[in-house]
């Protein structure tokens, strides 16, 4: 099954926010209720990715898109380049392989969702990454104004499948939010990702305990005409139809942020 998306935002609005020194695009989409940071894969901002947006924002979630990488719209193809792969190598905001480090990329992204929670209210703010970024939504939850993270196929650290990628300071104020005020962390991926092994949700539970909760879908549950094995749990790999297993994740995700939220 596959449906050919729009690359068409014009239903989204682009604001250019400054953190640190540095200014990057975000996208919003959403008039009211609690904000979710939505983290677009290593393809940058593509049609699936859009496509999720869309489906918070209908559930009543406002959507803050930061633009890390590609275009700052819905033309970009999820598809690898040579060129897309040197400069995630040589980029200082993303940390591809050194392990037990947070990528530099998550100091810009954290006082994105303080703005967010500021601008939206709410409990807090939600937070999904996905596959390079997957951990950085880990990372930001070092933060009490994210309320809940969610982790879809996260790839870092490339080197190792059985680490994680965040410093052990980060990880240690996530574990004490873990014990004290019983924030969970979600994860979600495919039964025979090869970017996302089991051994990298083995590795979280291992570090976060009863606080993370996983979700391994079966390959056959991916899009046929995507990735083989299938990567991409609400993008590229999702079959959006009822009684998909893809499709019910996203409702899932949805209801798990509405009422964190």
């Amino acid at each position: 099954m596959t449906t050919l998306l729009s690359t068409d935002i014009d239903d989204f609005s682009r604001r250019d926010l400054k953190y640190n020194g540095k200014t990057k695009p975000v996208l919003t989409l959403g008039e009211s209720g609690p904000a979710v940071i939505v983290i677009h894969e290593v393809f940058g901002f593509t049609p699936p990715v859009a496509r999720f947006c869309r489906w918070l924002a209908a559930s009543g979630l406002r959507v803050y898109a930061p633009i890390l990488l590609g275009r700052p719209d819905a033309s970009n193809r999820a598809k690898p380049s040579l060129g897309l792969v040197a400069g995630l190598c040589i980029s200082r905001e993303f940390h591809l392989f050194k392990t037990g480090a947070s990528s530099p990329i998550v100091e810009w992204l954290r006082p994105l969702a303080a703005q967010a929670h500021e601008e939206c209210g709410g409990k807090g703010v939600g937070v999904v990454g996905m596959c390079l970024t997957g951990g950085f939504a880990l990372s930001m939850a070092v933060d009490p104004v994210v309320r809940l993270p969610i982790l879809s196929q996260p790839s870092m650290p490339v080197s190792d499948h059985g680490q994680i990628d965040i410093s052990p300071a980060d990880l240690a104020k996530v574990q004490a939010r873990i014990r004290d005020e019983g924030l969970v962390v979600r994860g979600y991926r495919f039964e025979g990702d090869r970017l996302c092994r089991p051994a990298r949700f083995e590795a979280l539970q291992t570090a976060l305990g009863d606080g993370f909760v996983g979700t391994s879908l079966p390959d056959s549950a991916g899009n046929p005409q995507g990735m083989v094995p299938p990567h991409s749990v609400f993008t590229g790999d999702l079959i959006d139809a009822a009684g998909e297993p893809t499709r019910a994740a996203v409702d899932e995700v949805i209801a798990h942020l509405k009422s964190a939220l």
